[in-house]
């Protein structure tokens, strides 16, 4: 499969863009603990972003608050890759060990599982243009050209707006069991 990647992308290194979806993940759950997918949405294509998004305002409108404790990735690997649409689409599975519950605005506990680590598997699907250029360690904002740090937040500190990286990085573009 990884030859497949590298026919499209030859930059391309399995464990590093492991890590990098694995974070990524990581990323996803906090923003849902903390209310903001808009610091993830530079790695969400929209349909996703508005689900995410849909799911926090849930939350938010019943006043209770979803909290993923002790968060870990145990395994993630490819076990997918397709090219469609003049893209890359690879697939990955991600086994993952957290505590998942809900708690009100007072912090009591609502329901789900707030004594021990559950795991869970879950599927993302990326993709990327095929030929796209690589971004290397500057990143500029696409929308005033300034220097910034993508892992930050997707949003650029100058002028807060969302950084779109869909033209150069991986996107996710499905994610299950969340």
């Amino acid at each position: 499969m990884i030859e497949e990647i590298k026919k499209y992308d030859i930059e391309f290194n399995e464990a590093t863009f492991l890590s990098k979806v694995d974070h990524m993940f990581i990323m996803i759950l906090d923003a849902i603990m903390n209310n903001n997918i808009d610091k993830v949405k530079h790695y969400l294509n929209e349909d996703i972003y508005e689900e995410l998004n849909t799911l926090v305002n849930e939350y938010k409108e019943k006043n209770i608050a979803r909290l993923f404790d002790e968060m870990n990735i145990k395994t993630s690997n490819i076990s997918n890759v397709n090219i469609i649409d003049n893209k890359i689409v690879i697939e990955v599975n991600i086994t993952t060990r957290y505590m998942d519950y809900f708690i009100d605005d007072d912090g009591n506990y609502i329901s789900g599982i707030n004594d021990h680590r559950i795991e869970k598997n879950h599927i993302l699907k990326l993709s990327k243009p095929i030929n796209s250029s690589n971004l290397k360690e500057a990143r500029r904002c696409n929308h005033c050209g300034r220097t910034l740090d993508i892992n930050d937040s997707g949003i650029c500190p100058y002028c807060n707006q969302v950084i779109d990286i869909s033209n150069n990085e991986y996107i996710i573009t499905s994610i299950s069991g969340i």
